[in-house]
């Protein structure tokens, strides 16, 4: 067996994973390590945008928006947390050369369910792309920070409610590592794989979730699965592609088979979800349909060019004709609880993104908030980290 000894492990190679990278001290080495490719994390994947504070008038609606969206569950210091770290998050992506979409000198914003008003930035329909391939290359010109693709976590070693690193073991098991390390961080993602339709990368399995239960670390609100009301609706095997809920921010229609419009598009996600389903059931499809023809083209090409593209290239022109959609499964509120500095309940282990539950989505998570909540977190996590080391 291999032994890598470190200062810091970070198993997972989203935005939580690599926003707690760079925001730990240089002289801390660090060792992260990604079940599959690096550019294969949800954070990819992410295509409306990322919710900021517009103004302190702002702050009222947009915290009861977020409560609202998770049935009041949510803990609400978290909540503030959240939302009075967003400008500086937003700063902070801007200076490692994150482009959102402006006017002139002036962020742009967009309107997602169940938002009273536009707070979303956005970079085309590849926000998460524009960020996380950003943070990527910052990390990767860190001299303190090495970083293995193809490297799955098998386990923690543990002595008693001690973390003292990680077991990790290649993609085709030919080599197995002993990561020692003073902190280890949790920042696998999702439980997408375990679904048979979903949004998510099909590796991501829940692994930290699974240890976490062998070895009794407290986890919450493990039954708080959201699932995504707008997917492109296909018979093919795999990853469902999204259809971003700005779609409907920016005016999309939906239609059951008579071609009317039968819902709000702009609910949030369980309720319009179940509105869908109740649909399909009526209408005995395995879909419903969505118009883009409310969006102007140009605005189409403009906000939306991937979601054109793959559309494209399944058959269906948005500019035209409507795409039939399906919910899948999208994300996981719940997950290892961790407190306000993102610190489980296993002394030096930390879980981040949508690992852990800090209590922020309460029981339905407001969209644009997840890549929010994963950064702010994450930094939490880094500056404890660096008062305990």
């Amino acid at each position: 067996m291999n032994t890598i000894n470190t200062d810091v492990v970070i198993v997972g190679c989203g935005v939580s994973g690599l926003y707690s990278a760079l925001n730990l001290p240089e002289h801390l080495n660090i060792t992260i390590i990604s079940k599959d490719k690096f550019e294969h994390s949800d954070s990819f994947l992410a295509q409306g945008g990322i919710c900021v504070l517009r103004d302190e008038a702002d702050y009222d609606s947009y915290f009861e928006d977020t409560m609202k969206a998770g049935h009041y569950e949510n803990d609400t210091e978290s909540v503030d947390i959240m939302i009075r770290s967003s400008r500086e998050t937003v700063r902070d992506l801007t200076n490692y050369g994150v482009r959102f979409q402006k006017q002139g000198e002036t962020f742009s914003y967009t309107r997602e369910g169940a938002h009273s008003r536009p707070r979303i930035l956005f970079h085309k329909d590849i926000t998460g792309k524009e960020i996380t391939s950003h943070l990527l290359r910052a990390v990767r010109n860190l001299p303190n920070v090495t970083m293995y693709e193809y490297m799955t976590m098998t386990d923690l070693i543990a002595n008693g409610n001690d973390c003292l690193g990680i077991l990790a073991e290649t993609s085709d098991s030919s080599e197995q590592y002993k990561i020692n390390a003073a902190v280890t961080i949790l920042a696998t993602g999702g439980i997408g794989g375990r679904f048979l339709h979903s949004t998510n990368y099909p590796h991501l399995t829940g692994d930290a979730i699974t240890l976490a239960e062998k070895y009794g670390i407290e986890t919450q609100n493990l039954d708080y699965i959201q699932i995504h009301p707008t997917t492109l609706y296909s018979t093919k095997p795999g990853r469902r592609f999204l259809i971003s809920e700005s779609v409907r921010g920016e005016g999309a229609v939906l239609y059951n088979k008579k071609m009317e419009r039968f819902v709000d598009e702009l609910l949030p996600r369980d309720m319009l979800t179940e509105k869908i389903r109740e649909q399909m059931k009526a209408d005995d499809m395995p879909y419903v349909w969505l118009s883009m023809a409310p969006i102007p083209k140009e605005a189409i090409l403009g906000h939306f060019p991937n979601i054109y593209a793959h559309c494209l290239e399944e058959g269906y022109d948005v500019t035209r004709e409507c795409i039939p959609v399906v919910p899948a499964q999208h994300y996981f509120m719940g997950g290892i609880k961790v407190d306000k500095s993102s610190h489980t309940s296993m002394n030096h282990l930390y879980a981040v993104g949508e690992t852990a539950c800090n209590g922020v989505h309460g029981a339905n998570r407001l969209a644009s908030n997840s890549l929010l909540e994963s950064l702010v977190f994450a930094k939490r996590a880094a500056e404890r980290i660096e008062k305990e080391l």
